[in-house]
């Protein structure tokens, strides 16, 4: 798929698919394709009970680790004191996008956290929130080697997280009630 058909892909998913499942199912793979990325996946919670899970999660190739959670479970106790990607979101602080996890500032990666559950180079940790409240991280990401993202790249996460953010809303509140 080349870039314009990518883009009209998800801009056509954007406005035609209201079932959030659907919706995901779609989404996901066109933005980690169109990033140019080895996995994308999804990961939503319930702000008002700390109850998560991986939702979708696409792969490049099977060579790079499925995260998917069928069930919804409690979130690790002391996550964000583990992850600062995590306690960024949970701030609602704006998205993040580490261009090598190797040499990011510890501050805001951990570098043994990342590489032991995730095992990632680089990714972007972009945060879906309302009214003070983060449902969920979109989390495109690549192996291997570094990736500098650019201004493209930006934008479209800058767009994805309005989108993103009211269906994976529904999301929860349909599959996770309060």
């Amino acid at each position: 798929m080349t870039q314009a058909t990518q883009i009209s892909a998800l801009q056509t998913a954007l406005q035609t698919i209201h079932d959030p499942e659907q919706f995901f199912s779609q989404v996901i793979p066109i933005v980690g394709d169109l990033l140019n990325c080895d996995r994308c996946f999804l990961y939503l919670r319930n702000p008002e009970t700390g109850m998560s899970k991986v939702t979708h999660c696409w792969r490049r190739s099977d060579r790079y680790p499925n995260i998917f959670d069928p069930d919804w479970k409690p979130e690790p106790k002391g996550l964000a004191q583990d992850d600062p990607l995590f306690a960024a979101a949970l701030r609602v602080a704006p998205s993040v996008f580490v261009d090598d996890v190797e040499t990011a500032d510890p501050q805001v990666v951990n570098r043994a956290f990342e590489q032991a559950n995730f095992g990632h180079r680089a990714l972007i940790h972009a945060h879906l929130r309302s009214e003070g409240k983060l449902w969920g991280i979109l989390q495109p990401c690549v192996f291997d080697q570094p990736h500098i993202w650019s201004d493209f790249d930006r934008s479209i996460i800058s767009e994805l997280e309005s989108a993103l953010t009211p269906k994976a809303i529904v999301y929860v509140q349909s599959t996770n009630p309060i």
